[in-house]
């Protein structure tokens, strides 16, 4: 086992797309940075404003996810020292714990010199996540089509549109998974559940075939957002007219409350966009950033070159949003 510092940069994520619950996911380039070393004694250290209130000790998800790695491995690393660095705004609906999860299964992978293949973390992240959207989607990069039965997961990877450009509107406020996901039925008739598979399709076709034109038809959904609505204010309205004022889709990001928007990257009506996003999720009180990114295309991995002297910021500082 190699004894060396390593460190992963992970894309952020977003979930569903809309129809495709639990299901599609898309790489964004907002990025989470983790760095890992073998220590004599553990510490964890967390930088930047976005991971406030997580623990800093053996409890920490980054610690406990490494620890699964070095087990299946057949190695014992019970002492590490864990810095991280994250864009990835929490319990938004972008993917954070993915993220999380993924850089942790990567580093720790690092420090063991590869001994699990990329499948292995593909399932074990899935596992640990309980859907494969969000962690296929960091893991792979790209837009993923993925599928969990609860023992294997499979992913297939689509290269996005290169005219694809996304606009994200994060509220103010958080939303959890888990208050999420009470809102929705556990039933839906036969009828609701074809729409959704039929919108699904024709959203993978369009995005794989560069039909941007259709997405406008294919970007819909049935099964979560319609029950996740009255979580977020002005949602409706927003799902209803986006695609007038020069959307090509959008969807709730992930649980939310994020929303997010595909944009023709040539289109005339990005300020009018970004101004309805605003205006309308003010009218309902509520405050929101906005953010233009792009598709992540390389998925996590491992930085190379570096500077095995200097702190995680430092080494990463050239890359950091600003």
């Amino acid at each position: 086992m190699a004894q060396r510092k390593v460190c992963v940069k992970v894309p952020a994520s977003t979930a569903n797309l809309g129809p495709g619950f639990d299901v599609l996911g898309m790489a964004l380039n907002l990025y989470a940075w983790i760095e890992m070393s073998t220590a004599e004694q553990t510490k964890i250290e967390l930088v930047g404003d976005q991971l406030t209130g997580i623990p800093t000790d053996k409890t920490n998800l980054i610690y406990t996810v490494a620890q699964q790695v070095f087990d299946k491995a057949g190695v014992s690393i019970p002492e590490l020292h864990i810095a991280m660095y994250s864009e990835i705004p929490l319990t938004r609906g972008l993917g954070s714990s993915a993220s999380a999860i993924v850089g942790a299964l990567l580093a720790a992978n690092a420090l063991v010199d590869h001994a699990l293949d990329k499948q292995t973390l593909f399932e074990m992240a899935t596992a640990i996540e309980t859907h494969p959207d969000n962690v296929g989607a960091s893991l792979y990069g790209g837009i993923v089509v993925t599928h969990w039965d609860g023992e294997r997961a499979q992913v297939l990877r689509i290269e996005p549109p290169k005219q694809l450009e996304v606009l994200v509107a994060v509220p103010d406020f958080q939303l959890s998974t888990e208050k999420a996901r009470e809102v929705l039925p556990h039933l839906f008739s036969m009828q609701e559940t074809v729409n959704n598979i039929g919108y699904s399709s024709l959203l993978v076709a369009a995005l794989a075939g560069g039909h941007l034109q259709m997405i406008r038809h294919a970007m819909k959904d049935g099964l979560h957002q319609p029950f996740r609505s009255g979580l977020i204010p002005g949602m409706t309205k927003i799902l209803r007219e986006a695609t007038e004022h020069g959307a090509l889709g959008v969807a709730l990001s992930g649980a939310g409350p994020t929303l997010l928007a595909l944009v023709d990257r040539a289109s005339h009506q990005k300020q009018q966009l970004e101004q309805f996003l605003l205006d309308t999720l003010r009218s309902e009180g509520v405050n929101a950033a906005l953010h233009w990114l792009e598709p992540d295309l390389q998925g996590a991995h491992e930085l190379t070159g570096y500077d095995q002297n200097s702190t995680l910021f430092a080494n990463i500082q050239h890359e950091v949003r600003k």
